[in-house]
């Protein structure tokens, strides 16, 4: 029962955004309720990040677990806004202090050439549902679609993503190439350079005939966002920026042999019976932010599949107002979802790419990691997590501040959330404890 005087909060999301604030509003005498779409709560740190960073993955388990195993924190798994629960009723009849979205960003933005979504699966794929493949395809019990991952493959994008994407490609194709050569060689020891695990084997890389995969960008090499100057940068640091940028690139591009064109900028398609055959291109020229086209400089890029990977943005839910592809939050220090006052976000559900960058700028260290650990892998991505930690941390505390100023529950109000919470879980068939759950529900074989 209730105490007079308590909240309960609906938290949307269980992964880091979603995990760290029902943490920080635990340990504020809020009772949370998780409601998470999928049966594991670990978001893209198992969907969208690559299965080689096997111990990163484990470490980011754990954190979540432990915060999701929290007196006063109930998950529900296997629930969606949209489809299970209706967004408006939550927000308005069901009695929560308050909800809070940390979805995330799931959806893959558009390619930006018109009458692209005429060829999703017709030799165009995005980055997301790739990922999502790469990681799960070698479970028993996958049932999702299936990719071909072919030589010269296309990848349009250019940040972290994109590198990812080429990535993927490249061991695929060398493990095949080596395969079809009588020697087989495992994901993990491609992962740490193509190259020396073909000279392990007395093996040149060019004599396996791997043409290599080709990724595009709209703008320089030095402006990819692999890396982000501080606030209010000087001159010296946007330099150095720059440098780290080329650095990362030349790097991924020594260890994995993939191809890379700057300033290229779809504009239309190749199509063939009926499937896309390839790209039409133009070169760009770059002040600022503008990015211009050159006249007359198009041209075609034939390839037997492109991959899109120029960033994510959150899923579109029914009954959720947007502005273009975000939800309408009113700031960024206390994110409110405009239509209710009791409505708040975390995390990148909140401005996207914007929040990322906020993310990997938490501290001068974090360039430096991703330098020595995301693309040498000498090292993990904690730094990584801990920055979107903190900024999730951050954001909720702002919240939690805030739901600490509404009306609190009556104990016939909280009993009655209480119930519902039961009711949910129990539809889903968690009937016991979150360990129990998860051991359950996590496959045999998964990477």
């Amino acid at each position: 029962m209730a105490e007079n005087g308590q909240h309960f909060v609906a938290v949307i999301g269980a992964a880091i955004s979603g995990s760290v604030a029902a943490e920080l509003l635990a340990e504020r005498g809020i009772r949370v309720a998780v409601i998470e779409q999928n049966k594991r709560p670990y978001g893209k740190i198992e969907d969208g990040l690559p299965r080689w960073h096997v111990e990163q993955r484990k470490q980011e388990y754990h954190h979540i677990d432990e915060r999701l195993k929290k007196p006063g924190i109930s998950f529900i798994p296997c629930t969606k806004i949209g489809r299970d629960i209706d967004f408006q009723d939550l927000c308005s009849n069901w009695g929560f202090s308050a909800v809070i979205l940390a979805n995330g960003a799931w959806r893959d933005r558009d390619l930006g050439v018109p009458g692209a979504g005429d060829y999703v699966d017709k030799g165009l794929v995005y980055q997301n549902p790739f990922i999502y493949w790469y990681n799960h395809k070698n479970e028993r019990d996958y049932r999702g679609p299936r990719y071909g991952t072919p030589d010269e493959t296309l990848v349009v994008g250019g940040g972290l993503a994109s590198i990812d994407v080429v990535k993927v490609l490249q061991l695929e194709n060398y493990e095949r190439a080596l395969s079809e050569h009588g020697v087989q060689v495992s994901m993990h020891d491609l992962e740490k350079g193509i190259p020396s695990a073909c000279e392990a084997h007395g093996i040149r890389p060019e004599s396996l005939g791997v043409k290599g995969c080709l990724l595009i960008y709209r703008r320089r090499e030095p402006d990819m966002p692999l890396a982000h100057p501080p606030d209010n940068p000087t001159p010296n640091q946007i330099a150095k920026t720059e440098q780290v940028r080329q650095k990362m690139l030349r790097l991924a591009r020594e260890k994995y042999l993939f191809r890379f064109q700057e300033r290229r900028l779809p504009v239309g398609f190749l199509v063939e019976d009926g499937r896309l055959a390839g790209l039409k291109v133009v070169e760009t020229r770059t002040s600022g932010r503008n990015v211009e086209p050159v006249p007359g400089s198009e041209q075609e890029i034939r390839a037997p599949l492109v991959i899109s990977s120029i960033g994510s943005v959150p899923e579109a839910l029914p009954g959720v107002a947007m502005k273009g592809d975000y939800y309408t939050f009113t700031s960024e220090d206390l994110p409110r979802y405009a239509p209710h006052g009791h409505v708040f976000g975390v995390g990148n559900v909140v401005t996207g790419q914007g929040n990322i960058r906020v993310s990997l700028v938490h501290s001068q260290k974090v360039t430096n990691h991703l330098i020595e650990n995301y693309i040498t892998g000498k090292g993990e991505l904690s730094a990584f997590y801990a920055a979107a930690e903190s900024r999730a941390a951050g954001q909720a505390q702002a919240v939690s501040e805030r739901i600490q100023t509404l009306p609190a529950l009556a104990p016939a109000e909280f009993t009655a959330l209480e119930n519902r919470v039961r009711k949910l879980q129990e539809r889903v068939g968690y009937a016991s404890d979150y360990d129990s759950w998860i051991a359950k529900v996590t496959p045999p074989d998964l990477e």
